[in-house]
């Protein structure tokens, strides 16, 4: 049976991957959507941190806190460059380029954390790599903005930092993890919209419903579910099941958004499940890297 920190990770990852349903009927520019979800997902756990009354533990642990300062910052910045890139070089093909992240991982969990990269998982990668390839393979790199292909692979690198700075925290847990991560996160974004364009948003009435599911749910429980529980799980693990997002992304669209889900793209979404179950449940678990 798997833990009760796995299945908070795999509800979050589940959540996340409706962020585009959403967001598709929010009538906003990329980066002010990512200021809203944001923003009211930090205002809910600060709201809940303060309800509860939860104990402050992070000036007790400084180091422990900068990492996780990091990781929000990290998160912050994945997103600007992420939704940069949906607009330059489309959804497909940013979301190939940002899932190299999970890779990047796996690559250094040996070096940072000490974990063994076994046959089975590399295998089990590689798996998954094909999958992703299938399920955005209509993406093409003609005519497409080179600067956008650099925002997805930033993006991608910002995920690996976001998952290591995460797990360099030790002491820090519950809802006080998510809630600095997620304060950090907003900072960060709200410097670059200062800087940018300002904060004269004009909202219309019906994009406030969106904005506040994709604000509260999958942003503030979302991020308390991922955070809460990433720290406890193997690097690898993550890596390998975080593949889950994308693929629940493209079923969402398939089924509510009424996208065509060509039968290559149900293949490519079967390879990346069976890939991640295969890295993580294969029994020869004889080390490539020590």
């Amino acid at each position: 049976m798997r833990s009760p920190q796995f299945i908070k990770y795999i509800i979050s990852l589940l959540l996340f991957g409706s962020n585009g349903v959403w967001a598709a009927a929010i009538a906003l520019s990329s980066q002010e959507i990512v200021f809203f979800r944001l923003l009211f997902g930090a205002l809910s756990l600060l709201a809940i941190f303060a309800i509860t009354r939860t104990k402050i533990t992070f000036p007790h642990y400084k180091k422990d806190f900068f990492y996780l300062a990091l990781s929000g910052c990290a998160q912050g910045i994945l997103f600007l460059f992420l939704f940069k890139a949906y607009q330059l070089i489309g959804v497909s093909l940013a979301s190939l380029a940002y899932y190299c992240g999970p890779v990047i991982v796996m690559i250094l969990s040996p070096l940072l954390f000490g974990e063994k990269l076994t046959r089975g998982k590399v295998l089990g990668f590689l798996t998954v790599l094909v999958g992703v390839i299938l399920v955005n393979g209509q993406a093409a790199l003609e005519g497409k903005s080179l600067f956008g292909l650099l925002c997805a692979g930033l993006a991608s690198v910002m995920y690996a930092v976001l998952v290591c700075a995460t797990k360099k925290n030790e002491h820090i847990h519950g809802l006080e993890n998510p809630t600095i991560q997620l304060v950090f996160s907003l900072l960060t974004v709200a410097v670059y919209m200062a800087l940018t364009q300002g904060f004269a948003i004009q909202v219309q009435p019906g994009d406030w419903l969106p904005i506040l599911v994709l604000g509260l749910s999958n942003t503030g429980l979302g991020c308390y579910l991922y955070y809460s529980s990433i720290g406890h799980l193997p690097a690898q693990q993550v890596a390998l099941f975080g593949y889950l997002e994308p693929l629940s992304s493209v079923f969402y669209s398939a089924f509510l958004l009424h996208e065509t889900l060509a039968p290559i793209q149900i293949f490519g979404g079967l390879l990346i499940v069976g890939g991640a179950l295969f890295g993580e449940l294969y029994k020869g678990r004889k080390p490539v890297v020590q």
